[in-house]
């Protein structure tokens, strides 16, 4: 191994290979390596200025050892040293946290079997293209593991689990990890791939790549871990004050008609709402980008009238563009819809015959954003939802596309977040308030865009809300704080079913206590005839039964109502919650050893969560419980709904019938 420093960078070199180490924010390195001559430049997620990179000089040591050439390049409180062989290990405060999995002749610093020959960088190239590149390192006992983004399971502790690093449905790829013994690690790298976190060694794939890149931290508590994390990553805007209270939504509303009378009828119910959302195929076909006329003959004047009432609006946006929309040969010829390496055009089936646009290429970004101004953005529509953001495809294969900016095997977890810029960096230029758009994707410092990112077409089921309280938490902790849920969840069969019912009021009430209250869904039964009898536009797709507050019986209108006006009582707390993600990017639902990182029992309790550093909420999430336990950490905690004190540090049995959850404010 041969060892040089320059520009503050420990590099080093060895068998082709080149190492390079540098600091990276505080307390904080990246580390790349490549059998490239050079390297790419990309900086992916870590695109925060270059005044973040360090902000203080790296100590940097080449020193001899008894087995040959040994570095390190210290950065506060962490360290790296790299041994002859290239194996790394880091140190917080002297202390080792994590170390490259290494058992081979020659290097191993383990002193466990060496002649296995596994090797912690393993680099194997595709035939006439990039690497398959392998990076492993040792386990360490007791070792909990969060964050990663959003997967559909009940595992919150993330310790044993094998993540597909693919974007899909209701899965969000957001590869930052933040450990129990006090690092935080980024995958810096948007190929497909897997991360194991076995007991026996880590090991992270990236499929198609042509460098390895991570970043790594080293804090003493989570909330330190995510500060550094969003300092070089990025941080939300501030969320607008009038966005706080309920967004309403529904599978679909098919005309301007019925998106006033639903606006008009919650005015008269006194039923206030922020935001209504025209969803999918309200368009002609997908890719044209506009209002139907047939059904939406003058939008102007409908959001108009909406904006009369205080209600912003938004329109569903799919990245599909169907051979038959008048701008898919356009784009077809300009190289901006996304290529396929081995035959055919269509990558998604759903009412058409459709392919998506590149939105890695910056000329179809600018294309499609031109298109929605014209018809969307200048008719005083507020926000976009983003819809099918992963993109969705017929089947996820993702060595089968090309991108702008490469093979989809290289680059694809990164295109929600191409997506999202679409509009994010347009509206910026072209208004004064914060942009706030809905996607179903994110990737690595996607939070900067004005995201809200929702999780994704899950069942209504008590399974699935209970995953959504670990996707909510984990999300938050790889650095997505602006997140929600189709409140009740989104595939109903029949909105007639009381245990559905019972689920839809235990999933509101989780939602009054989560970052954005928006109710959505697909309500069965599909008995709803289309409005004409065409094969395309507005009026001949299904639509879901109703799916307002007083769409479910007086008692349960009752419920929501109340439940709403706690959310609007709470405005100003959430308020300051969006304000503190935007200084520090702490989330706005915490797992409790967020705020409790000295109390062991907060590092395994998952089915509860804190709202803030002020509110403990404990939803409820099996059919009819009407009382459970939960933990209080250190401290006084008061019931919200009676007043009654309770002394933390304890487990208690408390009540929950149908009207409430149990909530705790610290005292």
């Amino acid at each position: 191994m041969i060892f040089l420093e320059k520009e503050g960078a420990l590099i080093a070199k060895r068998q082709g290979e080149t190492l390079r180490i540098e600091p990276w924010g505080k307390n904080s390195l990246r580390v790349r390596s490549t059998m490239y001559p050079e390297f790419t430049g990309r900086n992916w997620a870590l695109t925060v200025d270059d005044n973040c990179k360090s902000d203080k000089t790296a100590e940097i040591s080449i020193t001899e050892r008894e087995d040959g050439p040994f570095a390190s390049i210290e950065n506060g409180k962490i360290k790296a040293t790299v041994n002859f062989a290239g194996v790394i290990t880091f140190y917080k405060d002297e202390k080792k946290i994590l170390r490259e999995y290494f058992r081979c002749y020659g290097g191993t610093e383990s002193k466990e079997s060496r002649c296995l020959k596994y090797i912690n960088r393993d680099y194997k190239p595709h035939v006439g293209g990039d690497y398959r590149i392998t990076l492993k390192f040792e386990s360490n006992d007791g070792e909990k593991i969060f964050g990663m983004g959003q997967y559909q399971q009940p595992y919150t502790d993330l310790k044993g689990c094998i993540l597909d690093l693919e974007q899909r449905n209701s899965q969000v790829s957001v590869p930052f990890a933040v450990s129990s013994i006090g690092y935080g690690f980024l995958w810096n790298n948007p190929a497909v791939g897997r991360v194991t976190f076995g007991n026996n060694y880590t090991e992270w794939v990236t499929e198609a790549s042509k460098e390895l890149d991570y970043w790594i931290t080293a804090e003493d508590t989570p909330r330190q871990i995510i500060e550094n994390y969003t300092e070089v990553t990025g941080r939300a805007p501030q969320m607008p004050d009038e966005l706080l209270g309920l967004w309403q939504c529904k599978l679909r509303y098919r005309t301007q008609e019925e998106v006033l009378t639903v606006a008009r009828t919650c005015k008269e119910k006194g039923v206030p709402i922020d935001c209504i959302v025209i969803d999918f195929f309200h368009w002609t076909v997908q890719g044209d980008w506009k209002f139907d006329e047939t059904y939406w003959p003058d939008p102007k004047a409908m959001v108009d009238e909406l904006h009369s009432m205080g209600i912003k609006v938004m329109v569903s946006v799919w990245p599909s563009v169907d051979k038959r929309s008048e701008h898919f040969y356009d784009m077809l010829e300009k190289g901006l819809l996304v290529k396929n390496e081995r035959g055919g055009l269509q990558n998604y089936d759903y009412q058409g015959d459709c392919t998506v646009f590149d939105a890695t290429n910056p000329e179809a970004r600018d294309y499609v954003w031109q298109v929605c101004k014209k018809n969307y953005y200048d008719l005083g529509i507020d926000m976009f939802w983003l819809d099918n953001s992963e993109p969705d495809l017929i089947k996820y294969d993702f060595d089968a596309l090309r991108y702008y900016m490469g093979p989809a095997l290289e680059v694809s977890n990164i295109y929600p977040q191409c997506y999202s810029r679409t509009f994010y960096d347009n509206m910026k230029k072209e208004q004064k308030l914060p942009v706030v758009n809905l996607l179903r994707s994110a990737w690595a410092g996607s939070q900067k865009y004005g995201n809200v990112v929702w999780s994704g077409d899950v069942p209504s089921t008590f399974e699935a809300l209970r995953d959504q309280i670990a996707a909510g938490l984990n999300m938050g902790l790889a650095g997505i704080s602006w997140w929600t849920t189709d409140i009740g969840g989104f595939m109903t069969d029949d909105v007639n079913d009381p245990d559905f019912r019972q689920l839809l009021i235990r999933w509101f009430e989780f939602a009054v206590f989560s970052p954005i209250l928006r109710i959505h869904g697909d309500r069965g039964p599909y008995d709803i005839p289309p409005l004409d009898n065409r094969d395309f536009g507005g009026g001949y797709l299904h639509t879901g039964q109703d799916n307002e507050l007083w769409s479910y019986g007086e008692d349960n209108f009752k419920i929501m109502k109340d439940q709403l006006n706690l959310r609007h009582e709470l405005k100003p707390y959430i308020k300051s919650l969006f304000e503190e993600t935007s200084k520090n990017g702490s989330p706005i639902i915490r797992t409790l050893f967020y705020e409790f990182p000295n109390d062991e029992k907060c590092w395994e309790t998952y089915d509860e969560y804190m709202f803030g550093s002020d509110y403990l909420v404990a939803p409820i999430l099996e059919l009819n419980q009407f009382e459970r336990q939960v933990y209080l950490p250190q401290g006084k905690w008061e019931d919200i709904r009676d007043g009654k004190i309770y002394d933390g540090a304890q487990t208690i049995t408390v009540k929950a019938p149908i009207e409430s959850i149990p909530v705790f404010r610290k005292k």
